[in-house]
């Protein structure tokens, strides 16, 4: 899809250069590219060398790839000279669905033939978004997490009409680049991890507003609970924990009929025999061969090593 190999690129174009455009700049000079970025607005470029200072200890105790530096930043006067001779491109735009579709549009037009083009959107399908685009096969989504100089995961999925070989080749792409990459087979609004936040999130506000908790109660129930596992070890996993030795298969079958209680203002869904195996199955594939106790013994660790690292135990890390 690309005239250059993912592992070789050496030029990215980052367009928009605020709160997560600003977070991509950071990561990708900390990887040891050359970043040319564009923003509209005319204080951007004081507002994106302070963000890049700022993460830049982070970054530092992250661990540099050679030949990092700030100084490897360049601020184009126009769109169409920012990604002049980009080798992959990643915009970060405002969310709204015009102007990312004309956006868009106008990046296809300017940027290099093949040269892959991936949207930071949080919740916008591709499909909705490439309309403009002369070209939309090259045009996929990289959904980061804020900030994304620190937060390792990035969604990857295509739109209807985006070539099967762009998606590969910016999964590719993003993991030379040092992320963690889910790469969807299909569109879902909010993608994976948002849908996951947005659930908690609609749940806690419901307890706000109806006098059920406190904001610091919500925070608390997960900073001091479930949060300390979600840190290394999925939901997933974790419940497959809760089952004991028999597993998600002992979970399911022992606390399945607990959906239909109402825990939740979310709708549970049918917990029929097709669903209890894809996710017994997808527990079994996820714990790789290690077994109930080996799986006990990381989790039983990690937590200690979380609270260690958050000052909440005495000691040294592991």
């Amino acid at each position: 899809m690309s005239p250059t190999p993912p592992s070789s690129v050496r030029r990215v174009a980052c367009i928009g250069a605020g709160v997560i455009g600003g977070g991509w700049v950071a990561h990708f000079l900390a990887r040891g590219y050359d970043v040319t970025a564009w923003d509209p607005a005319p204080d951007a470029e004081d507002k994106l060398r302070r963000l890049v200072t700022a993460a830049w200890p982070a970054l530092e105790q992250l661990g540099l790839a050679e030949g990092a530096s700030p100084d490897r930043l360049t601020i184009a006067p126009t769109l169409a000279a920012a990604v002049a001779d980009a080798e992959f491109v990643q915009e970060s735009a405002p969310e709204k669905l015009e102007l990312k579709r004309d956006l868009l549009g106008r990046l296809d037009a300017a940027t290099p033939p093949g040269v892959v083009i991936a949207s930071s959107t949080s919740g916008y399908p591709m499909t909705d978004m490439q309309t403009a685009a002369a070209t939309p096969g090259r045009l996929v989504v990289g959904h980061p997490f804020n900030p994304p100089y620190l937060i390792p995961l990035v969604e990857v999925v295509g739109g209807e009409r985006t070539d099967r070989t762009a998606v590969e080749w910016a999964a590719e792409f993003y993991e030379a680049a040092g992320k963690s990459v889910i790469t969807m087979d299909r569109e879902l609004p909010g993608f994976i991890a948002n849908r996951l936040q947005e659930a908690l999130w609609r749940e806690a506000l419901h307890m706000v507003a109806n006098g059920e908790a406190t904001v610091e109660d919500i925070d608390t129930s997960i900073t001091e609970g479930p949060g300390l596992r979600w840190a290394f070890m999925g939901p997933m996993l974790t419940f497959a924990l809760a089952g004991g030795e028999g597993g998600m298969a002992h979970m399911l079958d022992h606390f399945g009929p607990s959906l239909k209680s109402p825990w939740t203002r979310l709708e549970a869904p049918e917990l029929d025999r097709a669903l209890r195996d894809a996710v017994v199955d997808g527990c079994d594939r996820a714990a790789d061969g290690r077994t109930y106790a080996q799986l006990v013994a990381e989790r039983d660790q990690g937590v200690i090593d979380v609270l260690r690292a958050t000052g909440r135990l005495d000691g040294p890390a592991r």
